[in-house]
């Protein structure tokens, strides 16, 4: 099989880093899809989050999960006839800003401390993960090497 470059390759290894993320983050993939949505959204009421939750899997209890837990905060209370309004809390705009690094090349890290999937005793998709982010890293540090040779 030959291998050529599209000239956009970020999702390569999407499921290696969202894998990642929801390790990291104890996050499931509906709510990680909400994130996702939220990040470029720079306020939005409860209804405009139970639009696009719409189309994730039916989970009454996503819009309090995100705020109890921190992925969303309030920007505005209600205020007379003015509704609450919420953005994406910092915790959450970190946690997405990371993914994008991640898909723009950035390596995910292999130490304990940093990736759940290099403690002990984790579980067999953890070790097949982990073997994938030491390949994926190594190809990263080739692409970084080979296109500051040029």
């Amino acid at each position: 099989m030959s291998k050529h470059n599209p000239a956009h390759d970020y999702l390569k290894y999407w499921k290696v880093v969202r894998y990642f993320v929801k390790a990291k983050y104890k996050i499931n993939t509906a709510d990680l899809d909400m994130l996702l949505f939220l990040y470029s959204e720079r306020y939005f009421s409860k209804s405009q989050f139970k639009e696009f939750n719409e189309l994730l899997s039916w989970d009454i209890n996503r819009f309090s999960r995100l705020l109890r837990d921190g992925w969303i905060s309030v920007f505005r209370k209600r205020q007379g006839n003015k509704k609450t309004l919420y953005e994406l809390s910092y915790k959450g705009k970190r946690m997405i800003s990371s993914i994008y690094s991640k898909l723009n090349g950035e390596e995910i890290p292999m130490d304990r401390s940093n990736n759940p999937m290099y403690a002990k005793n984790v579980s067999y998709s953890d070790k097949v993960y982990k073997n994938f982010i030491t390949d994926m890293n190594k190809y990263i540090k080739e692409q970084r090497q080979h296109h500051s040779q040029k």
